[in-house]
């Protein structure tokens, strides 16, 4: 099967959506499938290459909105390529609306995996509300099938509900041969009061609340003083959050890494006591993959209720589960969790096994090529 897929962007960019599409297409390509990304040329890399057997071919772009690329060649590259099924993803529009055009004009079935919703703030929220009206409507009409990560988002999405009938929930999966536990090196040992916390810290990205664990954090700190938070990820608001982390007394309590380079990432993961995504926004967080990822480490996580893996990781306990928001509830679990390593232990176990029994991308690449195989097949 000839596969098309078309991201915003692909690696060596690092985000949710770009982790989610090489990992299913590397999976694809193991199951015997041919699959091309065509995507913007950011960060710029090769025009075209293969990645772990992944034909890429990167476009070169005007600039962005709403952080989406746009590459003025994509409607004509779509239209060039030869594949048998096209698979899009949203939120990032522009390359999800040329596909959903190239594809009805081939007359071959797409795929949209709408991981979010389109939201935008102050004047982009005027913007974001015409798009979802018209073209957002387009790509859910001519979409052949819907995949959606986790039930939630169909939920708290005011755009979904009428395409019940094209959904299909398949979740995100998690590498579990990389992401695992690893024995650290003598100079690095684990920190026991270390709580980790790893995002895009853009603009885009405020709904994984980081400004809420950071005022959690005081909390933590007054109570355990030697307890200390540990933020990877970079982004334009990076500044912002070290002044306010300096603002609110934690400066010596909270460590700010920058952009983890990807060799590093596992170590980190096994590096600290827990891992926390406080999300906020239920139509912006769909799933959580850093949660999995964690998981996977044997690590314990704290998360709110909107999370896709929350229901997971609450009724397995392979960690606590706050309500989005409340700033004392997350303070009361990190530190729970902090003062009780035969519980941290138990939960990461159980993490571990969620993992592998339920989340390995190759359990949900064949759930994916299942999908695509009823759409050739007319099924």
């Amino acid at each position: 099967m000839k596969i098309l897929m078309t991201p915003a962007r692909f690696r060596p960019y690092t985000g949710g959506v770009e982790n989610y599409v090489f990992s299913l297409s590397r999976e694809l390509v193991g199951l015997g499938h041919e699959v091309t990304v065509l995507c913007a040329n950011e960060p710029k890399s090769a025009g075209e290459e293969v990645l772990d057997g992944i034909r890429v071919r990167r476009l070169p772009y005007i600039g962005k909105v709403a952080n989406t690329n746009i590459t003025p060649s994509l409607p004509l590259k779509v239209m060039g390529e030869d594949f048998d099924l096209l698979h899009t993803h949203l939120p990032t529009p522009w390359s999800a609306d040329w596909s959903a055009l190239a594809a009805a004009a081939k007359r071959r079935p797409m795929v949209l995996t709408h991981h979010s919703d389109i939201v935008g703030r102050g004047r982009m929220n005027y913007v974001a509300k015409i798009y979802n009206n018209v073209n957002l409507k387009i790509i859910l009409n001519k979409s052949s099938k819907i995949i959606v990560t986790n039930p939630k988002v169909i939920e708290s999405s005011p755009h979904l509900k009428q395409y019940l009938h094209k959904i299909n929930i398949i979740p995100v999966g998690v590498d579990v041969t990389r992401f695992r536990p690893v024995d650290l090196p003598e100079k690095e040992p684990p920190v026991g009061k270390k709580v980790l916390f790893i995002s895009v810290l853009d603009r885009f990205h405020g709904f994984k609340g980081l400004d809420r664990l950071l005022m959690a954090m005081v909390d933590v700190v007054k109570e355990m003083p030697e307890a200390k938070l540990v933020v990877g990820g970079g982004g334009e608001l990076l500044d912002r959050y070290e002044n306010m982390a300096s603002s609110i007394g934690l400066e010596d309590r909270v460590e700010f890494l920058g952009r983890v380079p990807e060799d590093e990432i596992v170590e980190l993961y096994n590096s600290c006591a827990l891992f926390v995504l406080p999300s906020i926004s239920a139509s912006q967080e769909t799933f959580g993959m850093v949660l999995l990822e964690a998981m996977a480490c044997s690590r314990p996580v704290v998360s709110t209720e909107i999370v896709g893996v929350a229901e997971m990781v609450k009724r397995y306990g392979a960690g606590l589960i706050v309500e989005s928001g409340d700033e004392v509830a997350l303070a009361e679990a990190i530190i729970k969790l902090l003062k009780n390593e035969a519980l941290r232990l138990r939960m990461g176990y159980v993490g571990r096994e969620i993992a592998e029994r339920y989340y390995s991308w190759n359990r949900v690449a064949l759930m994916t090529e299942a999908l695509y195989e009823g759409l050739i097949k007319g099924v």
